[in-house]
Protein backbone atom coordinates (compact mmCIF):
# COMPACT_ATOMS: atom_id res chain seq x y z
CA UNK A 1 0.00 0.00 0.00
CA UNK A 2 1.28 3.42 -0.88
CA UNK A 3 0.07 6.39 1.15
CA UNK A 4 -0.02 9.52 -1.02
CA UNK A 5 -0.45 12.15 1.69
CA UNK A 6 -2.43 12.98 4.81
CA UNK A 7 -5.85 13.64 3.29
CA UNK A 8 -7.32 15.23 6.39
CA UNK A 9 -7.42 15.28 10.16
CA UNK A 10 -10.91 14.81 11.60
CA UNK A 11 -11.80 16.81 14.70
CA UNK A 12 -14.95 16.10 16.71
CA UNK A 13 -16.76 19.27 17.83
CA UNK A 14 -19.95 19.96 19.73
CA UNK A 15 -20.89 23.06 17.74
CA UNK A 16 -19.77 23.41 14.13
CA UNK A 17 -20.61 27.13 13.84
CA UNK A 18 -18.64 28.05 16.97
CA UNK A 19 -15.69 25.91 15.92
CA UNK A 20 -15.62 27.43 12.44
CA UNK A 21 -15.23 30.87 14.04
CA UNK A 22 -12.00 29.75 15.76
CA UNK A 23 -10.47 28.35 12.58
CA UNK A 24 -11.44 31.44 10.55
CA UNK A 25 -11.07 34.30 13.04
CA UNK A 26 -8.06 33.08 15.02
CA UNK A 27 -6.14 30.83 12.63
CA UNK A 28 -7.08 32.78 9.49
CA UNK A 29 -8.31 29.75 7.54
CA UNK A 30 -11.34 29.80 5.26
CA UNK A 31 -14.08 27.18 5.52
CA UNK A 32 -14.59 26.12 1.91
CA UNK A 33 -17.31 23.49 2.33
CA UNK A 34 -20.00 22.41 4.76
CA UNK A 35 -21.69 19.09 4.09
CA UNK A 36 -23.98 16.66 5.87
CA UNK A 37 -23.16 12.96 5.52
CA UNK A 38 -26.47 11.45 6.60
CA UNK A 39 -25.43 7.79 6.78
CA UNK A 40 -22.54 8.74 9.11
CA UNK A 41 -24.78 11.06 11.17
CA UNK A 42 -22.43 14.04 10.86
CA UNK A 43 -22.23 17.53 9.51
CA UNK A 44 -18.73 18.46 8.34
CA UNK A 45 -16.79 21.64 7.64
CA UNK A 46 -13.52 21.67 5.70
CA UNK A 47 -10.43 23.90 5.76
CA UNK A 48 -7.37 23.57 3.51
CA UNK A 49 -3.88 23.88 5.03
CA UNK A 50 -1.31 23.22 2.32
CA UNK A 51 -2.04 19.77 0.90
CA UNK A 52 -3.86 18.67 4.08
CA UNK A 53 -7.41 19.40 5.13
CA UNK A 54 -8.97 19.85 8.54
CA UNK A 55 -12.43 18.26 8.81
CA UNK A 56 -14.63 19.40 11.68
CA UNK A 57 -17.30 16.85 12.58
CA UNK A 58 -20.52 17.71 14.43
CA UNK A 59 -22.96 14.94 15.21
CA UNK A 60 -26.48 15.17 13.79
CA UNK A 61 -27.72 12.36 16.05
CA UNK A 62 -27.23 11.92 19.81
CA UNK A 63 -26.62 8.20 19.14
CA UNK A 64 -24.15 8.85 16.31
CA UNK A 65 -20.47 7.96 16.50
CA UNK A 66 -19.31 11.56 16.98
CA UNK A 67 -21.74 12.11 19.87
CA UNK A 68 -20.51 8.93 21.50
CA UNK A 69 -16.88 9.93 20.93
CA UNK A 70 -17.39 13.38 22.51
CA UNK A 71 -19.32 11.85 25.42
CA UNK A 72 -16.45 9.45 26.10
CA UNK A 73 -13.37 11.52 25.24
CA UNK A 74 -14.51 15.11 24.77
CA UNK A 75 -13.95 17.31 21.77
CA UNK A 76 -10.72 16.89 19.87
CA UNK A 77 -8.90 14.86 17.27
CA UNK A 78 -11.12 12.00 16.16
CA UNK A 79 -9.15 10.44 13.27
CA UNK A 80 -6.39 10.83 10.74
CA UNK A 81 -7.09 10.08 7.10
CA UNK A 82 -4.57 8.97 4.51
CA UNK A 83 -5.06 9.13 0.74
CA UNK A 84 -4.45 5.88 -1.14
CA UNK A 85 -4.75 5.00 -4.83
CA UNK A 86 -6.62 1.69 -4.54
CA UNK A 87 -8.73 1.55 -1.40
CA UNK A 88 -10.07 -1.98 -1.91
CA UNK A 89 -6.55 -3.35 -2.31
CA UNK A 90 -5.28 -1.31 0.65
CA UNK A 91 -8.01 -2.81 2.87
CA UNK A 92 -7.07 -6.33 1.80
CA UNK A 93 -3.40 -5.63 2.46
CA UNK A 94 -3.83 -4.19 5.96
CA UNK A 95 -6.21 -7.00 6.91
CA UNK A 96 -3.60 -9.60 5.91
CA UNK A 97 -1.22 -7.75 8.27
CA UNK A 98 -3.59 -8.30 11.20
CA UNK A 99 -5.36 -4.94 11.24
CA UNK A 100 -9.00 -5.01 12.33
CA UNK A 101 -11.25 -3.32 9.77
CA UNK A 102 -14.28 -1.30 10.78
CA UNK A 103 -15.28 -1.15 7.12
CA UNK A 104 -14.50 -4.22 5.03
CA UNK A 105 -15.70 -2.44 1.88
CA UNK A 106 -15.29 1.22 0.85
CA UNK A 107 -18.26 3.50 1.46
CA UNK A 108 -19.09 7.05 0.42
CA UNK A 109 -17.75 9.82 2.60
CA UNK A 110 -17.69 13.60 2.54
CA UNK A 111 -16.47 15.36 -0.61
CA UNK A 112 -17.39 12.32 -2.70
CA UNK A 113 -14.45 10.27 -1.46
CA UNK A 114 -14.54 6.51 -0.99
CA UNK A 115 -13.55 5.83 2.60
CA UNK A 116 -12.97 3.02 5.09
CA UNK A 117 -11.91 3.02 8.73
CA UNK A 118 -9.37 0.85 10.54
CA UNK A 119 -10.11 -0.01 14.17
CA UNK A 120 -8.03 1.89 16.73
CA UNK A 121 -7.57 -1.31 18.78
CA UNK A 122 -5.18 -2.50 16.08
CA UNK A 123 -3.65 0.83 15.03
CA UNK A 124 -2.01 2.01 18.23
CA UNK A 125 -5.13 3.74 19.51
CA UNK A 126 -5.56 6.01 16.46
CA UNK A 127 -8.76 5.75 14.44
CA UNK A 128 -7.39 5.62 10.90
CA UNK A 129 -9.32 6.39 7.74
CA UNK A 130 -8.17 5.45 4.27
CA UNK A 131 -9.55 7.61 1.43
CA UNK A 132 -9.63 7.31 -2.31
CA UNK A 133 -10.80 9.81 -4.89
CA UNK A 134 -13.25 8.48 -7.41
CA UNK A 135 -14.43 9.89 -10.72
CA UNK A 136 -17.08 11.96 -8.93
CA UNK A 137 -14.69 13.45 -6.32
CA UNK A 138 -13.63 17.08 -6.31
Amino acid sequence: MELNHIEHIGIAVKNLDESIKYYENVLGLKCYAIEEVKDQKVKTAFFQVGQTKIELLESTDPEGPISKFIEKKGEGIHHIAFAVKNLSEALKEVETKGIQLIDKQPKKGAEGLNIAFLHPKSTGGVLTELCEKNSESK
